[in-house]
């Protein structure tokens, strides 16, 4: 089962969230933004990251760039935004080979794109 790491500071988003990916099998955990899930990545690993792009003490830019900043170059990281500039953010992340998906965000849609992400197919 793979695991996925939550990080929004939004405490609706995140149920939401962990409804959906644990009824598609997934195991979650939750950070409430970057510098804890940098925390919690610490000691335990995930097999995908879905971040909040606006959050207090460290965004989903920049958790993303300290990631990889940190040799974790492999980790499927995606970064929900609301932002109108997503043109520029999709660009800047998709430097650090980060996916950016609009917020709010279709549950199905989401599911969808983690799955081709982890290479699993479909889930019932």
């Amino acid at each position: 089962m793979a695991r996925i790491l939550i990080t929004d500071d939004d405490a609706h988003i995140v149920r939401v969230m962990t409804i959906w990916l644990q009824r598609q099998g997934y195991e979650t955990i939750t950070a409430r933004n970057g510098m804890a899930a940098l925390e919690l990545l610490e000691g335990q690993p995930v097999d995908l990251l879905i971040s909040d792009m606006n959050m207090p003490e460290l965004d989903g830019l920049g958790l993303t760039r300290e990631l990889r900043r940190r040799g974790n170059d492999t980790l499927p990281i995606i970064v929900l935004t609301a932002r109108c500039d997503q043109v520029s953010l999709t660009e800047q992340l998709r430097a650090f080979g980060a996916h950016v998906a609009p917020k709010p965000f279709v549950p199905s849609q989401l599911v969808e794109q983690i799955n081709q992400l982890l290479g699993v197919g479909a889930r019932a």
